[in-house]
């Protein structure tokens, strides 16, 4: 294996990595109903990342889309295409589906509330779900609500994390209408990145260093 592809298949696992919320729907969405993010390695572009928010009723449905791909000569070296469902009704998380084509290999994972827990199948794990607590969500960044718990559920393998999360304080981050008030918040453990909320509890950067040493940072555009 290349040294390329080590390097983003590291990226992929952590881009899709995210934290657990508290019981009730979430809150993400008070500067827009879609969240868009530019992926970079050491400053070139090498994707997206898009998160979109939508109400009916009670209940808020996201969607995120994650598509990567690097190139060489032409070549595509790696292509890595992500898509997430959630559903969330006040008690919590009502339903997941996720599809995961990593450079070729692919997983399907779906989640459903049933009777206070979580029901989680994998496609590549047999046929029987595992029960999980119902206070998971799946792992995607734009939830604030993660940064308070110590358990994650990994949306494209649909097993349970551990991570320390801690708070380093507020700073002004870059934003695409200029800086922007944000806590900075560290994770530890299973995971290894920081990550950035602004004042109304919007995700609004992410950053971490791979394997190789090179800096992998999602910008909000």
């Amino acid at each position: 294996m290349s040294a390329p592809t080590r390097f983003l298949i590291i990226v992929a696992a952590a881009l899709v990595i995210g934290c657990p919320a508290g019981a009730a729907a979430p809150d993400a969405t008070a500067d827009g109903t879609t969240l868009r993010f530019a992926a970079f390695r050491n400053g070139s572009e090498i994707g997206s990342h898009v998160v979109n928010f939508e109400r009916e009723g009670g209940r808020l449905k996201a969607t995120t889309s994650i598509d990567l791909r690097v190139s060489l000569l032409g070549f595509t070296l790696y292509r890595y295409v992500h898509r997430a469902e959630e559903v969330w009704t006040p008690e919590g998380l009502l339903s997941l589906v996720t599809t995961t084509d990593d450079n070729g290999s692919r997983h399907e994972v779906r989640a459903a509330r049933v009777d206070g827990a979580l029901q989680v199948w994998h496609a590549n794990a047999g046929t029987s779900p595992i029960s999980l607590p119902a206070t998971l969500v799946p792992t995607t960044h734009w939830n604030i609500r993660q940064v308070g718990q110590t358990a994650l559920l990994n949306s494209q393998l649909g097993t349970l994390a551990r991570v320390h999360v801690e708070s380093l304080g507020e700073e002004a981050i870059p934003g695409p209408l200029g800086p922007i008030e944000a806590t900075r918040y560290r994770y530890s453990g299973d995971i290894d990145k920081e990550q950035w909320f602004d004042r109304a509890g919007r995700w609004v950067r992410t950053r971490f260093v791979a394997s190789d040493g090179s800096v992998i940072e999602y910008r909000l555009r």
